[in-house]
């Protein structure tokens, strides 16, 4: 199991609302058959258009790993390059005042967790971290707190997501894999799958 309990790291506020899947990875980027090489290419379009201003371009943010942004993040295509980049980028965690749900549950299946804050709250934080990009703020998933400073706001996800990033029971994949030889113990006893290999052969 990979428990996911507390974040901490530098922060990254990257301000907007309904910013949708397809300037998170444009989809010309979508064509290779592995994720390998996506981090590069987030918000590549924006990045472009910015001439480095985009704040993963400004010197003051590199190496963040927290993502504070505001309403409907990730909305768009369900597609799941786009937290595929944004971990791939070094991002650990992200903190909003909302998620497109299909990117909520994309980010979880990497275990990136996605907690949510009212927008004032989210407004102060942003603006903290363009006044202070070198200090470390936390993301505590047992006690549903972010914490910066001498602030603490309090965060929301659902309680079964929350317990399933706490257990370590998020990466879905693992935990089949985990389980491999019941899987193989039971699949012997399986009328179909003996009927299937005798075809085969």
């Amino acid at each position: 199991m990979s428990q996911v309990t507390l974040i901490a790291g530098r922060g990254v506020p990257l301000v907007g609302n309904d910013i949708d899947t397809d300037r998170i990875i444009p989809a010309r980027f979508l064509k290779s058959i592995t994720f390998d090489g996506l981090g590069e290419h987030l918000f590549r379009d924006d990045r472009t258009q910015a001439q480095g201003q985009h704040p993963l371009d400004q010197p003051q943010y590199q190496g963040a790993e927290i993502l504070v942004v505001n309403r409907n993040f990730g909305c768009g295509s369900s597609r799941e390059h786009a937290p595929q980049a944004l971990s791939r980028w070094g991002i650990r965690a992200i903190v909003g005042e909302s998620f497109a749900e299909i990117f909520f549950g994309n980010c979880v299946a990497l275990g990136l967790p996605c907690v949510m804050a009212t927008p004032v709250e989210v407004q102060q934080l942003q603006e903290w971290l363009a006044a202070n990009p070198q200090t470390s703020i936390s993301v505590n998933l047992e006690a549903m707190q972010v914490q910066y400073e001498n602030v603490t706001i309090p965060v929301q996800m659902s309680r079964d997501v929350q317990n399933m990033f706490i257990g370590g029971t998020w990466d879905a994949c693992g935990q089949l894999m985990a389980q491999s030889h019941q899987i193989q113990q039971i699949a012997t006893r399986l009328p179909y799958i003996r009927w299937s290999q005798t075809v085969a052969s």
